[in-house]
C-alpha cells in the first residue's frame, strides 16, 4: 500500500515538488505538469504525453532529449483537465506544433481534445493520438474502444524520436498512429493497488489466483484464473498477444515485459527467459527488448507483455537514443536535442493553487442587481451543500467506483466541488450574478477535478449558468430550462446516452420531472425535491445496468448489482440542492 504521504488529497502535487527538485537537470514545472528544462528548438514538433499519475516512470519520468517534450500530470488515476493539458502544450511548443498522446480513456479523450481546440484558438496547431493496445479490453473488431496500457510506451517513444529527427506535425502523427496499429499488450494482476490514504486495495486477488486482462488504473482483470508456474504464465501472455498479430506484420518485433509496481525485476527476468524463447520459436526476431517497470499502477502486483511489430522506420525510431529522468537508451547526448535553458520566470512550480487560477469577472462597472445577488448567494449555498454531501460520501463513492473502475470518483468529486465553491465565492465577492457565478464554478470544477466526471460536471454547471444569466431572479421555467441545458451538455460532451450506466441515468428523470412539475405550476422548491427523489430512485436502479462506456465497460459483469457511482453522486448533489431550496433560499 501507499504509506508515504502528508495529505492524500495533495499526493500528486507533493510528488511533483520532489520530482522536479530531484530532476532539475531534465525538467521544470509548468501549471499542469512538466516540460523539458530546455526550450524546444525552433522547427521541432513538441510531443506531450500524459494522463493520471500513479504510473511512474510514465509519464513525467520520460520527459527529456529523445523522448517527450512535456507531460501533463493528473491526480492519481484521473485524467488531467483540459486547462492543464493546454498549459503544458503551450509551454512545450516551439513553433512547429504539438502532438498530444495518451491512452484511450474517456476523461483523457475529452480533456485532450478540448486542449487541442484551446491551442488552435491561440494559433498553436495541435493534434491528438490515442493508444489502444490492450487486447483484453475489447474485441479485435472494436480496436478503437481498447484501452491504452503499457503500449503507451512504445508509441510515445517512436513519436518522440520522430519529432527529434525533424518530422513535421503530420509526420509525427502518422508514425505514432502507425506504431499504435502495430502494438499489442496483454497483462495479468496478482494483487490490487491501494490509493494514497485508503485502507483497502481497489480490488483483491485470492491467493493462488490471478486476474487476466488488467487495466493500469487499478481496474481488476476481466477473468479470474489459477496462477500458473512462470513458464505457463509466459505461454499465456505470448499466445494472447500473438493471437492479435497485425495483418501484414513481419517477423521483427520489440517487446516490453512490464512490471506494474510490485513485481520484482528478478521475477520478470525469470518470466522473460521463457517469453523470449517462445517468441523465437514463433519465428520472431526480438529487437532491443525492455524488461522492467515502465508503466506502473501504484503498488499493483502484476505484469504485462507488449509487442510492437517493426518495419525499418519503427525499428530506427525505437532504437534512437533517449536521455530522461527514468529512461535512457544509447550513449552520449541526443543529437540536436539541446535548446536554451529555460529561465525561472518561464515556469512555475506545479503545486496546488498555482494551476489555472479561477478567473473572476470584473463587475465593477456593471454590478448585478439586488435580486440577482440574492440568487447568486443561493447558488453558492447550493454548491457548498453539494461539496459537503460528496465530502461525506467520498469513501463510499470510491468503493462503488472500485468495483469496476479505478476508485477515484469520490476524490475527484471532492476536488471538483471544492474548487467550484472557491471560484463561486470569489465571483460573488466581485458582485456577479448567478449566471457568471455558475459559469466560473463549472470552469473551476472541470479544471481542478479532471477526469471524465470533472469535464461533465463543469460543462453542465456552466450550461445552466449561461441559461439563467445575471439579470434578476430567474423564474422556475428558466431554472428548469437551465437543468435541461446541463443535461444536453452531458450528451454532447460525453457521448453517452441514457441506459449506459452513467450519471445521465439519474439526471434524465430528474430533468423530466422538474420540467413537468414547474410547467404544472409547482413552486421550484417542491418540484426540485420531488425530482430529486426520482433521481435517487433512478441512481439505485442503475445497479441492474451494464456499463457501455468508460473504464467500467470491460468489467460489465463485475458491475452488475452495484449502482453507478456517477449516478449516485449526481443524486446526492441534487438532494443537497433540494434541502437548500427547502430551507427557503
Amino acid at each position: 500500500m501507499t504509506r508515504i504521504f502528508d495529505d492524500p488529497a495533495n499526493f500528486t502535487d507533493d510528488m511533483l515538488v520532489g520530482f522536479l527538485d530531484a530532476n532539475a537537470r531534465y525538467v521544470t514545472g509548468v501549471p499542469g505538469g512538466v516540460v523539458r528544462a530546455t526550450t524546444t528548438r525552433p522547427g521541432k514538433v513538441a510531443v506531450v504525453v500524459g494522463g493520471g499519475s500513479g504510473h511512474y516512470p510514465a509519464f513525467c519520468g520520460i520527459v527529456g532529449p529523445g523522448f517527450a517534450d512535456g507531460a501533463v500530470v493528473g491526480n492519481v488515476f484521473t485524467s488531467p483537465s483540459a486547462a492543464d493539458a493546454a498549459s503544458v502544450g503551450r509551454g512545450a511548443d516551439g513553433g512547429a506544433g504539438v502532438v498530444f498522446s495518451t491512452g484511450n480513456y474517456a476523461g483523457d479523450v475529452m480533456n485532450f481534445n478540448q486542449a487541442v481546440q484551446r491551442l488552435a484558438a491561440e494559433g498553436i496547431e495541435a493534434r491528438y493520438v490515442l493508444v489502444t493496445d490492450d487486447v483484453a479490453s475489447a474485441p479485435a473488431t472494436e480496436r478503437s474502444r481498447r484501452r491504452g496500457i503499457a503500449g503507451d510506451f512504445t508509441v510515445f517513444k517512436v513519436a518522440s524520436a520522430a519529432a527529434e529527427e525533424g518530422y513535421d506535425l503530420d509526420g509525427v502523427v502518422r508514425v505514432a498512429e502507425h506504431a499504435n496499429g502495430r502494438t499489442r499488450t496483454l497483462g495479468v494482476a496478482f494483487d490490487g493497488c491501494t490509493m494514497p490514504g485508503a485502507r483497502e486495495p481497489l480490488f483483491m486477488v485470492e491467493p493462488g489466483r490471478m486476474g487476466l486482462g488488467l487495466g493500469i488504473h487499478g481496474e481488476p482483470g476481466i477473468a479470474d484464473e489459477a496462477l500458473p508456474r512462470a513458464a505457463d504464465l509466459a505461454r499465456t501472455l505470448v499466445n494472447g498477444v500473438l493471437a492479435e498479430q497485425p495483418d501484414g506484420a513481419g517477423t521483427r518485433v520489440t517487446a516490453i515485459l512490464n512490471g506494474l509496481g510490485r513485481t520484482k525485476y528478478e521475477e520478470l527476468f525469470i518470466l522473460w527467459a521463457t517469453v523470449s524463447r517462445l517468441l523465437r520459436e514463433a519465428g520472431l526476431d526480438v529487437v532491443e527488448p525492455e524488461v522492467g517497470e515502465l508503466v506502473t499502477s501504484l503498488d499493483m502486483a502484476g505484469c504485462s507483455l507488449t509487442l510492437m511489430w517493426l518495419d525499418d522506420e519503427l525499428e530506427r525510431l525505437w532504437s534512437a537514443p533517449a536521455d530522461t529522468p527514468a529512461y535512457r537508451k544509447g550513449a552520449g547526448t541526443v543529437a540536436g536535442a539541446t535548446g536554451e535553458r529555460r529561465r525561472a520566470s518561464d515556469a512555475t512550480t506545479a503545486i496546488a493553487g498555482e494551476r489555472d487560477p479561477a478567473i473572476v469577472p470584473d463587475r465593477s462597472e456593471r454590478p448585478a442587481d439586488e435580486a440577482a445577488l440574492r440568487c447568486a448567494a443561493t447558488a453558492l449555498t447550493a454548491l457548498e451543500a453539494m461539496a459537503h454531501a460528496v465530502g461525506e460520501a467520498e469513501e463510499e463513492l470510491g468503493r462503488l467506483d472500485a468495483v469496476a473502475g479505478d476508485g477515484d470518483h469520490g476524490r475527484g468529486m471532492v476536488r471538483g466541488s471544492a474548487a467550484a465553491v472557491q471560484a463561486a465565492r470569489h465571483t460573488l465577492d466581485a458582485g456577479a450574478g448567478p449566471g457568471s457565478l455558475l459559469i466560473a464554478a463549472g470552469d473551476a470544477w472541470a479544471s481542478k477535478a479532471g477526469g471524465t466526471s470533472g469535464v461533465l460536471w463543469g460543462a453542465a454547471i456552466a450550461a445552466m449558468g449561461r441559461r439563467v444569466g445575471d439579470a434578476g431572479r430567474p423564474d422556475e421555467a428558466t431554472v428548469a430550462a437551465g437543468v435541461r441545458d446541463g443535461y444536453l451538455s452531458l450528451i454532447s460532451t460525453g457521448g453517452a446516452k441514457p441506459g449506459d450506466k452513467t450519471m445521465l441515468d439519474a439526471l434524465l428523470p430528474f430533468t423530466e420531472w422538474l420540467s413537468t412539475a414547474v410547467a404544472a405550476g409547482e413552486p421550484l422548491a417542491t418540484a426540485w425535491a420531488e425530482a430529486a427523489r426520482e433521481a435517487e430512485r433512478a441512481a439505485a436502479a442503475t445497479a441492474s445496468l451494464r456499463p457501455q462506456v468508460g473504464r467500467a465497460r470491460p468489467l460489465a459483469e463485475r458491475s452488475l448489482g452495484t449502482p453507478d457511482p456517477g449516478a449516485v453522486s449526481m443524486a446526492l448533489c441534487l438532494r443537497a440542492v433540494a434541502d437548500v431550496l427547502g430551507d427557503g433560499h
